[in-house]
């Protein structure tokens, strides 16, 4: 059977070329230095203290500053939990007593952690879009909003309603930008040099699932803590310990380093933001021309990422029916993960940094195709 064409949410697509050398780190790590013997083992057991996974999770961390472009001044951490466990752990490091922590919701995943930041202490929403079910980026309201704050949160990109930030927000004074970029970190440029502390999974455009980057500017980890925070759910526990305070993801290191490397080899951040800017206008090209399809998130806040939109018919049945068609068709075409998600119903084609523009290509001509005979 031919691979089909992956366009899940997450986990997600890697790059055929991180297939092979990850697989071949499976059988025998290879990573050639001092330790012979140890070369030969493979990355599923070799000690999380040696010096062979030493260089690798070192050569993970600098990928991060060079190609990420996560300023020096911040600690890079590889932690675990997910971004869920960042919603908990942001408030618990960073909150100040009789300073609010200010989030602005865009989705799901905002609404996730305001609701996490809810059980910890005073949390104010300073913009939403939900009042349109999140088909926009709401404007970043001015400094009066969020001058008294412990910090400001946004989520960079919205995997289910298909929303993201052109730039982030340029804050006004001294307080800390937290940033949720699990679905589109390592996309484009995006002012990232703003974030005083950022977050995401790898399981999008990093690697796999089990890993998550987290870096924050320095000065922040002398904070004290308004409550009692266990000593694993501090920062600067981490930062410490280099990320080693307790076993961490060694595989999911070394493919996140295999993919950074893959990015650095494909023209780092702006030849990759050339292609997904390519990918992304040539399918909101298709949804916006009209005919069965309506793409949900309005322009100017549309994620290059995650596209997302429903079928057009004469009534509920009727669009219900025509989906149920199209994903079906989409399956057998070769085209898994188009399914979107309850809250927005339609469609949704995930196209990270792994996902090939030629399979843009086909899922257009696809798309297309499928109108001609539905109309």
């Amino acid at each position: 059977m031919t691979r089909p064409y992956n366009l899940s949410a997450g986990p997600a697509i890697l790059p055929p070329a991180v297939f092979e050398r990850t697989a071949a780190s499976i059988l025998e790590i290879g990573e050639r230095g001092p330790d012979t013997l140890e070369s030969h083992l493979s990355i599923l057991e070799i000690s999380h203290r040696s010096s062979t996974f030493d260089r690798i999770h070192d050569r993970a961390i600098e990928l991060c500053h060079d190609v990420l472009g996560i300023p020096r001044t911040h600690k890079v951490l590889f932690l675990q939990g997910g971004a869920s466990m960042q919603f908990a752990m942001v408030p618990m490091n960073l909150a100040q007593a009789g300073k609010p922590a200010a989030y602005v919701d865009t989705g799901v995943w905002a609404a996730k952690a305001i609701k996490e930041s809810k059980l910890l202490g005073e949390t104010r929403t300073i913009a939403s879009s939900a009042a349109s079910n999140h088909d926009h980026i709401p404007a970043m309201p001015g400094p009066d909003a969020y001058r008294d704050a412990s910090y400001v949160h946004v989520t960079s990109n919205n995997t289910i309603f298909g929303t993201e930030w052109e730039q982030l927000p340029a804050l006004e004074g001294d307080v800390p930008l937290v940033v949720d970029l699990s679905s589109n970190i390592g996309s484009r440029p995006m002012g990232i040099e703003r974030v005083a502390l950022g977050y995401a999974g790898a399981q999008k455009n990093l690697g796999p699932s089990g890993v998550t980057i987290a870096f924050i500017r320095e000065d922040l980890l002398t904070r004290d803590p308004v409550g009692v925070v266990p000593s694993m759910l501090r920062y600067a526990t981490h930062a410490a310990e280099n990320s080693l305070y307790n076993t961490p993801n060694t595989f999911g290191i070394l493919v996140l380093r295999n993919v950074l490397e893959w990015m650095q080899e494909s023209g780092g951040l702006d030849g990759i933001a050339a292609i997904n800017a390519r990918k992304a206008a040539a399918l909101y090209e298709l949804l916006d021309a009209g005919g069965i399809y309506r793409p949900h998130a309005r322009p100017g806040s549309r994620s290059r990422m995650n596209v997302t939109w429903t079928m057009t018919a004469a009534d509920d049945a009727g669009r219900d029916a025509l989906t149920k068609r199209f994903l079906k068709a989409a399956e057998e075409a070769g085209f898994s993960g188009l399914k979107g998600h309850r809250l927005v119903g339609g469609c949704r084609a995930s196209i990270y940094n792994a996902f090939p523009e030629h399979g843009v290509t086909a899922l257009v001509e696809f798309m297309r195709e499928f109108q001609r005979t539905a109309g």
